[in-house]
């Protein structure tokens, strides 16, 4: 087929990086009076829209909730069949419609000024129904569409959802929101599992925790390490503390050193004062001391120094903190 997919592709990315320019002197008064709304919102973010617009009011609401602003979508053809409970006069609604004139959206308005809820409009045509009735209005106007044929919604949907991203960026940074904030409505990604993961949800417990006593001999704590898997083991006293941990490192110095592993005390051969942490820091911790220390594996304390647990750098991968 005789036809140049890269200057049409190079086209629509020209058209729609040029719509988005544009919106960078409308970040004005309107703008800031939108967020302004926003903040002192006591009740939840309801974003509308219907169509690709309603798509792009979806991914809007989504971005907000995630970075410190409640918020979810309603779609306006439900709303006028009973979703509409769903809004209270302590809401804000933010309404999508590049035309202004969208009737599912429209038909809407008189319940939700009825109920005195604020309401946001984001339309390309400033004198349009739906941006006259707003309370303020974001012009997410554009020159031309990327489609050719100036039907499919494609450079308005981009402005649209720019738009939306510099409101939720914009109130996130008001808020003060952290990254710490941002992992508690992210549990279940990356950076949840970095700063919400503890040691003791992942350390090994029990009979899973490779310890000999200090009366052992090194061939003694070979079959400990051997057993559980963690390439160390700790070092208990008879009161159950930890005195030091033996690691494969160990085991190479010792042999270095002709020892006779049979006949040779572990007090000999381990390391004293081992790096430890607590159950109750972050994993990311423990990988921080992993890493600064050049370690792969820990005991775990609690702080009468006796063992609880014990981790290596395989738990973490896991765990998906590394």
């Amino acid at each position: 087929m005789d036809f140049d997919f890269i200057r049409s592709g190079q086209r629509v990315v020209d058209i729609e990086a040029a719509a988005t320019r544009a919106l960078h002197q409308r970040i004005d008064a309107s703008f800031t009076r939108a967020c302004e709304i926003i903040l002192g919102c006591k009740g939840r973010i309801i974003v509308t829209g219907m169509g690709k617009s309603g798509h792009i009011g979806n991914k809007i609401a989504a971005t907000l909730a995630s970075t410190g602003t409640p918020a979810f979508s309603v779609h306006p053809g439900e709303a006028s069949h009973g979703d509409l409970g769903m809004i209270t006069g302590q809401d804000v609604v933010i309404a999508i419609s590049n035309s202004g004139k969208t009737e599912e959206v429209l038909s809407i308005l008189p319940v939700i000024k009825r109920k005195g809820t604020p309401l946001i409009s984001m339309t390309g045509v400033a004198t349009s129904p739906l941006a006259t009735q707003a309370d303020v209005n974001l012009d997410v106007s554009v020159a031309e569409e990327a489609c050719p044929l100036g039907l499919a919604p494609t450079a308005s949907t981009t402005a649209t959802l720019v738009m939306g991203d510099a409101l939720a960026v914009a109130l996130l940074e008001a808020r003060g929101f952290t990254a710490d904030d941002f992992a508690l409505s992210h549990p279940g990604g990356s950076l949840g599992r970095r700063l919400l993961l503890l040691v003791e949800n992942i350390m090994r417990k029990g009979k899973d925790i490779p310890l000999v006593n200090s009366d052992a001999t090194v061939s003694q704590a070979l079959l400990e390490i051997s057993g559980k898997g963690l390439g160390m083991t700790g070092i208990v006293d008879g009161n159950g503390v930890l005195t030091g941990v033996f690691t494969d490192g160990d085991l190479r110095r010792a042999l270095d050193h002709g020892l006779d592993i049979k006949a040779t005390p572990i007090g000999t051969a381990m390391t004293r004062n081992p790096k430890s942490v607590h159950p109750h820091i972050l994993a990311v911790e423990a990988l921080n001391l992993m890493e600064k220390s050049k370690i792969t594996a820990l005991m775990v304390v609690d702080h009468d120094n006796k063992p609880v647990g014990a981790l290596n750098m395989h738990d973490l991968l896991r765990a998906g903190v590394v």
